[in-house]
């Protein structure tokens, strides 16, 4: 095992074949007054394109990444690509966060600094966190997996080697999306090298081990009908990416605006944007997520992760449970979202935080107040660091 310094790479031939395959898009027709009622808007689209054929600025995003410390960690299983950034307080907490889809570790940048260095932020400097950002296998500048099988599990045996390799025994984590997902199974498998999780999403494969004859509350079963009522009305891209992700990695891979469709229309209906992507994130905040899955050619990669989860979904046998402290913040447009009790059956929640705004992108969306409730979760359990 190994870790390097990384440079994040800047090529001007790709971003030239970019520009040129944006302003080569062949457009397709659309139905009058249709706006997103069957997808993407026709004319944000070409909008959005425009602007990133021709404003866009992949060269200063590059430099403004380069303000962070990246890494990479090599193991026999992948190559991972991370952030480190050390904490600036009297004793910091190692802190693992981990992002999902159709994001990336971009998605952190803003709560970085508020973690690392509280204090910059008017916070206190005795909650700092030693804060390691990887991107998953498949996502960003981490590795293609090669072979089939690069699951939730394994994700979260890499990290666990990871912070070790980094110098962290035992070590705190975090996410939302996949991230709550690899963040639970740290938990769950791994007991004794965690401080503790925190959620802003449940992971939607995730399922108690419910013992007859205990029942579902009304609460729960109301849930399980909205979930399933969810998946059938805006769960498309979840069933084709479970099913078929190489057929559509053909023409997201080929077409950038093909690609930007299919990612931005997450961003606009998971986030609490009211429909309007632009009151919750700037063109370039979204063009920078939407390039580095172009540059880095992963979209079939981090889609594929949703067939791998299909065959090894988060469903708790008898006796599984993780054991660890597990804090809870809800946003307010993360939809549909479990009750505390459906969680409780599986989790060991000692925190739960329902905040009236934000979504599913809390750590771009609302970074201030995702980092305060990490602290605040984690603020009681510096002495079980210690131990």
């Amino acid at each position: 095992m190994s870790i390097e310094r990384f440079t994040i790479p800047y090529s001007e031939t790709a971003v030239a074949d970019l520009r040129a395959r944006l302003q080569r898009t062949r457009w397709p027709d659309e139905l009058a007054g249709a706006g997103w009622q069957y997808g993407a808007d026709l004319a944000t689209m070409r909008e959005i394109c425009r602007y990133w054929a021709d404003g866009f600025d992949w060269r200063a995003q590059v430099a403004r990444l380069a303000a962070f410390d990246h890494y990479r960690f090599q193991d026999a299983e992948t190559g991972i690509h991370f952030i480190h950034a050390r904490g600036k307080g009297p004793a910091p907490m190692p802190l693992v966060i981990t992002h999902g889809w159709p994001g990336s570790f971009l998605e952190m940048l803003e709560i970085i600094p508020q973690l690392a260095d509280p204090a910059s932020c008017g916070q206190d400097p005795a909650d700092s966190f030693d804060v390691v950002v990887p991107s998953l296998p498949g996502y960003g500048f981490s590795d293609r997996p090669r072979e089939a099988g690069m699951n939730i599990f394994r994700i979260a045996e890499t990290w666990v080697r990871l912070m070790r390799e980094l110098g962290y025994e035992r070590f705190a984590a975090q996410g939302g999306d996949w991230g709550a997902s690899v963040s639970t199974v740290l938990g769950l498998r791994h007991p004794g090298q965690v401080i503790g999780i925190h959620l802003n999403y449940i992971p939607g494969s995730y399922r108690p081990h419910v013992e007859p004859p205990d029942e579902l509350s009304a609460a729960e079963r109301q849930f399980l009908d909205d979930d399933a009522r969810w998946l059938e009305e805006c769960g498309a891209y979840d069933h084709v990416q479970r099913i078929e992700p190489q057929n559509l990695a053909y023409g997201l891979n080929d077409s950038p605006a093909a690609l930007a469709a299919w990612i931005l229309t997450k961003f606009r209906d998971w986030s609490d944007c009211g429909g309007d992507l632009e009151r919750r994130f700037t063109r370039d905040e979204l063009l920078a997520n939407v390039t580095l899955y172009w540059m880095t050619e992963t979209i079939h990669s981090s889609c594929r992760l949703y067939h791998e989860v299909r065959h090894s979904p988060l469903h708790f046998q008898q006796g599984d449970r993780v054991s660890v402290p597990c804090g809870i913040a809800h946003f307010a447009r993360e939809a549909p979202f479990p009750p505390r009790q459906w969680i409780e059956r599986g989790y060991d929640v000692r925190h739960w935080t329902d905040f009236p705004r934000g979504g599913h992108f809390a750590a771009s969306e609302e970074p201030e107040l995702l980092a305060e409730d990490i602290r605040a979760f984690f603020r009681p359990l510096r002495q079980r660091a210690a131990r």
